[in-house]
């Protein structure tokens, strides 16, 4: 299996930086390429956003560069994925958390990865950042780990009460802010002509999950620069609608 790829990502138009990371790494092997893509959003309203999610995609940049390849030689599953970056996880947490406490400052991310290994995926997941599958539907395979999301699920808020919740971007859990962190994981298939978009929340505030499908579906999707462009379309209609913070979002299709 071989991938088509696009990555964009902009400072919008309130910030003065850009708190978004992103990761796409794509390794050939004997049979299928390897993918993984990462994306964190620093926190908006706390310090040193830029760093926490630098320091998260590095961190797992490295591990696909010097970890993966010996898992994939050996025998890999997993368990074997799982207990890695939840080793990586905790050791970031625990070294931005007490980098905050040194310095007086709070700092956190979100983190959202897509491991593509042998027609299957693995996400990992932390915070309000999402991965959406496409096909003929539109489908989020993580879960937003914020209050209101909570709220809703328990039933003590309507879907009508959710969107007008001033609590939209208070998140349960983020690494670095937390003292503890418990990932979230999915795993599924991977087909020919299923795509893959991992999202800040700036990225999908504005616009519906409708409209990102409009736009998207696979049948659409037939190049890089369509891609991309596409991308940049959806990125200039979030702040043509006034979205405030960075907007960032990577989009693969598996060919």
């Amino acid at each position: 299996m071989k991938f088509l790829s696009a990555v964009h990502s902009d400072v919008g138009i309130r910030k003065s930086t850009n708190q978004d990371g992103l990761c796409l790494k794509i390794a050939q092997t004997p049979s299928d390429d390897v993918l993984l893509a990462v994306i964190c959003d620093g926190m908006g309203g706390l310090e040193k956003g830029e760093l926490a999610s630098a320091t998260i995609i590095r961190a797992m940049s490295e591990w696909f560069e010097n970890n993966l390849p010996d898992i994939l030689k050996k025998s890999y599953n997993f368990d074997a994925v799982k207990k890695e970056w939840e080793t990586i996880i905790s050791t970031q947490n625990d070294l931005l958390y007490q980098y905050g406490e040194n310095h007086r400052l709070q700092l956190g991310t979100t983190l959202t990865a897509l491991l593509i290994v042998d027609k299957t995926y693995i996400i990992v997941h932390v915070g309000d950042s999402r991965v959406y599958k496409i096909t003929d539907v539109i489908t989020i395979l993580t879960e937003d780990q914020t209050v209101v999301s909570r709220d809703l699920k328990l039933g003590l808020i309507t879907p009508e009460e959710a969107e007008k919740d001033p609590r939209q971007n208070v998140l349960l859990q983020c690494i670095g802010a937390s003292k503890t962190v418990v990932p979230e994981y999915v795993t599924g298939a991977v087909a020919k002509n299923n795509e893959f978009m991992l999202c800040s929340d700036g990225f999908r505030h504005m616009i519906s999950s409708s409209e990102m499908l409009g736009v998207m579906s696979p049948n659409l999707m037939s190049n890089e620069a369509v891609m991309k462009k596409t991308l940049v379309d959806l990125t200039e209609l979030n702040k043509s609608r006034q979205e405030r913070d960075n907007i960032s979002a990577i989009l693969i299709k598996a060919v």
